[in-house]
């Protein structure tokens, strides 16, 4: 047998043993009876979101009678949140946090939430997340999966090197983009910016190298992240409001017994909405830290310059329906966005 032989073989009994482990690691239930949900974020431990996460886990286990526990892979080691869809369609995590990146590539229409310049207050947002969860669980039902609860991310700024505060401004940027996001790629190609595609973890190397000086995010995550110590501006305009929501397995939900499953739809019902309040507190906290360690707020964009942000969040709509979402779900979005005025 000649060494590349040796080598295929080693490879074979490697893959083999790997997928074995696969098998074990994953099984739900341990000794004495007690079962896990296997939980994959981005969000690191210490954050207002694992905090909440942790009680959540809590409640859950006093309410089972510790019968019905998380197991949480917290920080991105689960990989990002590509990585985590392909593991929960294999069984080996069972639920997770997303941002509205990962649930479009479970469920596209979903990311009609995450328009650019649709939103104008929190009393809109939450109306239409109201409105439209019925119809979004019901669609995550068909593609195997429980909605749990929205969890959004925040009002997104942009954070730069130069002051946002005209569209113009955007052009000369070297702006990132999460890597594989269709509606940031059509709203920066209705802005006239080239921006350069990149997971998350590459950013805050681009950053440090130069090769990118301008990213999109919420306050809590320019912070949790420390981009913000990379650059000098962040914008008062906001490109939008990011969605995210908690989604389990929903093969991995009917194997848990009956008696435990409204538990768990209750308990995380009532975390993640305490969770939306902790958000919108920490993002206004995380400004008020940024400031105070030398980031600067740009100017607000005149009515003019408003106007033609807004443009553009109309560009992208017409844009992407029809590809993303259909026109009817976007009416009834606009229409629910109409009653919050």
């Amino acid at each position: 047998m000649n060494i590349f032989q040796r080598m295929s073989r080693r490879r074979t009994f490697v893959l083999a043993f790997s997928l074995l482990s696969i098998g074990l690691l994953s099984g739900e239930v341990l000794a004495g009876g007690k079962e896990y949900i296997k939980f994959a974020t981005l969000a690191p431990e210490g954050s207002t979101w694992m905090q909440e996460m942790h009680r959540m886990d809590k409640a859950l286990g006093k309410a089972t009678g510790n019968e019905l526990r998380f197991k949480f892979y917290s920080g991105g080691v689960s990989g990002d949140e590509k990585d985590v869809i392909r593991k929960m369609r294999i069984g080996q995590v069972h639920g997770a946090g997303f941002t509205g990146v990962g649930l479009g590539e479970i469920l596209p229409e979903v990311r009609v939430l995450d328009l650019p310049f649709l939103f104008d207050n929190d009393e809109q947002i939450q109306n239409v997340y109201e409105k439209t969860t019925e119809y979004f669980a019901g669609k995550f039902d068909e593609e195997g999966y429980v909605l749990l609860g929205w969890a959004p991310v925040g009002w997104i700024y942009f954070f730069s090197n130069y002051p946002v505060q005209t569209v113009d401004d955007l052009k000369p940027a070297k702006s990132w983009m999460w890597q594989g996001d269709p509606l940031v790629e059509a709203a920066y190609k209705s802005l006239n910016v080239s921006p350069f595609p990149l997971a998350l973890p590459d950013v805050m190397l681009s950053l440090q190298t130069g090769m990118i000086d301008t990213f999109y995010a919420s306050p809590v995550g320019a912070l949790a992240f420390q981009w913000f110590t990379k650059v000098k501006y962040m914008s008062r305009v906001r490109m939008g409001n990011s969605t995210g929501a908690v989604l389990i397995s929903k093969k991995r939900f009917n194997e848990i017994p009956e008696k435990h499953r409204r538990a768990l739809l209750d308990i995380g019902k009532k975390s993640l909405q305490r969770l939306v309040e902790r958000t919108r507190e920490d993002n206004d906290k995380s400004i008020e830290v940024m400031l105070k360690n030398g980031l600067q707020r740009a100017p607000a964009p005149t009515k003019a310059e408003l106007a033609r942000f807004q443009k553009v969040g109309v560009d992208v709509r017409k844009s992407l329906t029809g590809k993303l979402f259909s026109q009817e779900l976007l009416d009834q979005v606009l229409a629910h966005l109409k009653e919050a005025q």
